[in-house]
């Protein structure tokens, strides 16, 4: 019986936890130094340089910023219609795959799938206000 009982609530604990707090770990601590070395794969399309866009919108004050808003840049209405706040939990998750984060995006890059690259991307992405 003792046993039955705390089988019921072992499998009531965990149906009560979201999928995603039972299987995604924190995100690491971030690296700027690291970051500025990984984020050579993004210098096809992006700099952090105020005003100057590319192929992307300038990254330059990302962290903090909504989607859709910098000057000058031509984004898709999957990005605009967005909503989203690009703070670094939501740039840690967009990160690893643009594409299914936000269907419809003009950026065409298969993401960072190493989480301390996505972490140190981040730490020096915020270092660029």
């Amino acid at each position: 019986m003792i046993k039955s009982l705390l089988l019921a609530v072992a499998v009531a604990t965990v149906i009560a936890v979201p999928v995603s707090a039972q299987t995604a770990p924190p995100m690491p601590k971030g690296v700027a130094a690291a970051g500025e070395k990984v984020f050579n794969q993004c210098k096809i399309c992006h700099v952090t340089d105020k005003g100057v866009n590319r192929v992307g919108p300038s990254l330059f004050g990302i962290v903090g910023r909504k989607s859709g808003i910098v000057p000058g840049f031509k984004y898709s209405a999957a990005n605009l219609k967005s909503g989203v706040t690009w703070n670094e939990a939501t740039l840690y998750k967009y990160l690893e795959a643009p594409m299914k984060f936000m269907p419809g995006t003009k950026m065409a890059f298969g993401g960072l799938k190493k989480p301390q690259d996505r972490a140190d991307v981040i730490a020096f992405l915020k270092t660029k206000r």
